[in-house]
């Protein structure tokens, strides 16, 4: 990370947890910047360090001023528009950059030629590592960004399921009521309900989760 990254990182984090001290705020706008909520709330608490990059995509994604994470900011000097676009999950921007800060490079030098003779082989060898590095992380991220969009639909879809449970509990308790049953079957059915409820709240938990893993995976290299 460079020195004047770390000098603003307090102050940017301060603003990113004032940007999302409402309920609900950070997991909107994670979404928003195609981060997982934890990975988010990770930085909020001060587990994970974030870039420049990262700083200015909030902005954008936002609608916030260009410069205005830099300076510390009370909850009143929100701009209208940020806390809307936050509170309807609307991003102005699409942010495909990366949360990691880049890191100090090396002050040590590699050993002088012989004879102070240039070595174009090793720094055309370096130059096409670097390009290959550079393809596999591009295309790792579209792969990547591809699963956590299937997830988040899978994801919508049991929580907007085609028939609502509280509907389909009702018609079956309209049966129950209707049917001269007998006792074991009114609490197979009845149990049966439970289960359905039971199991979707835990495929919920369970897709969450993925998507928080799929988030993490190589914001930490």
């Amino acid at each position: 990370m460079e020195d004047s990254d770390e000098l603003l990182l307090p102050v940017w984090r301060a603003n990113l947890v004032l940007l999302t001290r409402e309920v609900g705020a950070a997991t909107r706008l994670a979404r928003m910047m195609t981060f997982s909520a934890s990975y988010l709330k990770l930085m909020l608490s001060g587990q994970r360090e974030f870039s420049e990059e990262f700083v200015r995509g909030i902005e954008a994604v936002t609608g916030l001023p260009n410069g205005w994470m830099n300076t510390a900011h009370t909850e009143a000097e929100i701009p209208a528009n940020a806390r809307t676009a936050i509170d309807n999950e609307q991003p102005l921007a699409r942010f495909r950059g990366t949360a990691h800060p880049v890191r100090k490079k090396t002050v040590l030098r590699p050993p002088e030629p012989i004879f102070g003779q240039a070595s174009p082989a090793k720094r055309i060898e370096d130059e096409t590592m670097e390009a290959e590095a550079h393809r596999r992380q591009a295309h790792f991220r579209k792969v990547r960004e591809l699963a956590v969009q299937e997830v988040r639909r899978f994801e919508r879809h049991l929580v907007h399921a085609p028939v609502e449970l509280a509907s389909l509990r009702s018609k079956v308790e309209d049966v129950i009521a209707a049917a001269d049953l007998d006792d074991p079957i009114q609490a197979d059915l009845a149990g049966r309900l439970e289960q359905i409820e039971k199991h979707r709240h835990l495929l919920l938990r369970h897709v969450e989760r993925l998507q928080a893993l799929l988030g993490q995976i190589g914001e930490g290299e």
